[in-house]
């Protein structure tokens, strides 16, 4: 595997923890899942290309770095949202996409339903979020439809990646870099990353029966 870089931090696990945990309830699992987004942006974004602006500070002037193309921000329906809301809070310049992708529990293979991605997405870094990396169906379908769509620059984000995942998406895209916090076992035989965190959409949304609480 390459390319992927295992976010550590002792605030991070210590937060993952208590988001593996079953009993952790939707809302908490929310603001958890929010926090080690905040926390992996920091490192996320480390690379953006930055360009010199002089301003005004009270006593005189400064010259300073900003961002030279803030990133396009795209998250995959359903479960993305719940992380794409602490990269905004990061990044408030940053555009937002969507792509809608499923998987069908039948075959495993994913399935496209929705798209729309900012026109920046063809001349910014992109940074693609999903918190998880499983099969790497679905993250491998989203990155070609954004090169199909002229995006050149693209960085993928999650939570928690299985080994199979990773070397699927190296396979597919030798030079995409995959971050995340935390690099699992395995796959079982119904496609879910072990230990894992179980459906991060059905605990993010309240619709698994066992977690609504």
């Amino acid at each position: 595997m390459k390319n992927i870089h295992i976010i550590e931090h002792p605030l991070i696990d210590h937060k993952l923890s208590i988001l593996r945990n079953k009993e952790t309830p939707m809302h908490e699992f929310r603001r958890l899942l929010d926090d080690i987004g905040l926390l992996m942006t920091y490192e996320v974004t480390r690379s953006l290309e930055t360009e010199p602006v002089e301003v005004e500070t009270p006593v005189g002037k400064a010259v300073c770095n900003r961002l030279a193309k803030p990133p396009v921000l795209v998250t995959i329906l359903r479960a993305g949202i719940g992380m794409l809301g602490s990269f905004m809070q990061m990044l408030p310049e940053s555009p937002v996409g969507f792509l809608g992708m499923q998987r069908n529990e039948e075959t495993l293979q994913p399935e496209s339903y929705y798209s729309k991605i900012p026109s920046a997405a063809r001349t910014h870094p992109v940074i693609l979020i999903d918190p998880m990396l499983a099969t790497g169906g679905s993250a491998g379908d989203a990155v070609a439809h954004l090169q199909a769509n002229g995006v050149e620059e693209i960085v993928f984000v999650c939570l928690v990646a299985a080994p199979e995942g990773v070397k699927a998406l190296n396979a597919r895209y030798p030079n995409l870099h995959i971050y995340t916090a935390a690099l699992d076992d395995r796959l079982n035989e119904h496609g879910y990353i072990v230990p894992g965190l179980g459906d991060a959409g059905d605990r993010v949304f309240g619709t698994g029966v066992d977690d609504i609480r």
